[in-house]
């Protein structure tokens, strides 16, 4: 009977944590995106792109397309959980970033690229000054944030981009990035919990 009760309780856990992994918790204290629209739950190859917001020059979208593949590395970095290298990428990032030119655009479109491109400044500055993972990690959620609002009033070219979460990052509150690959790699857990979360849509 005790070896029954042990795989009953075994079984009930396993459940629970693939329920909290599945579960969207989306309304949580972060606030990501602020635009308005229902992130749908789903892992599947048929995500369709929006439109971007603004109509921009080619070349702007091919130059943030290199800044988020310098991101994506950066991802890459926080999965192996290795804060060394997570700096390292994070100032790669910021340099790719740097040759992003805003002179392309004008009105709406620049001024918001540029209150974008501080929020990501600030958030690689904040990860290249710290040691601690769990703290790069929150300023990786909050560089992720202004990265997702770039790239839905943007777009980018050369690269593919989708937007995944996982609601179980910072204790239970939920926490979304952006990857190159309609699959789940976590930063916020690395191996321990590598495909915890779920894609939820194409940019």
């Amino acid at each position: 009977m005790k070896s029954i009760t042990h795989l009953l309780f075994a079984g009930l856990l396993s459940a629970a944590l693939f329920a909290g992994c599945s579960g969207d918790k989306s309304q949580g204290n972060h606030n990501h995106g602020g635009h308005g629209h229902e992130h749908a739950s789903s892992g599947s190859a048929d995500l369709q792109a929006e439109a971007p917001q603004f109509e921009v020059d080619e070349k702007f979208r091919a130059q943030l397309g290199k800044g988020f593949a310098a991101y994506a590395k950066l991802q890459e970095a926080f999965v192996k959980s290795d804060a060394g290298e997570v700096r390292e990428e994070a100032r790669k990032s910021a340099e790719a970033l740097e040759k992003v030119d805003g002179a392309m655009l004008s009105g709406a479109a620049h001024h918001d690229w540029m209150t974008y491109k501080q929020g990501m400044q600030d958030a690689l500055e904040a990860i290249q000054t710290s040691d601690d993972i769990e703290e790069q990690r929150e300023a990786f959620s909050s560089l992720s944030d202004s990265f997702y609002k770039s790239i839905k009033a943007f777009g980018v070219s050369g690269v593919d981009a989708y937007y995944a979460y996982c609601p179980m990052a910072f204790d239970d509150q939920g926490g979304y990035w952006l990857t190159a690959k309609n699959e789940i790699r976590n930063p916020y857990f690395g191996d321990k919990m590598l495909k915890c979360g779920m894609v939820k849509e194409k940019l």
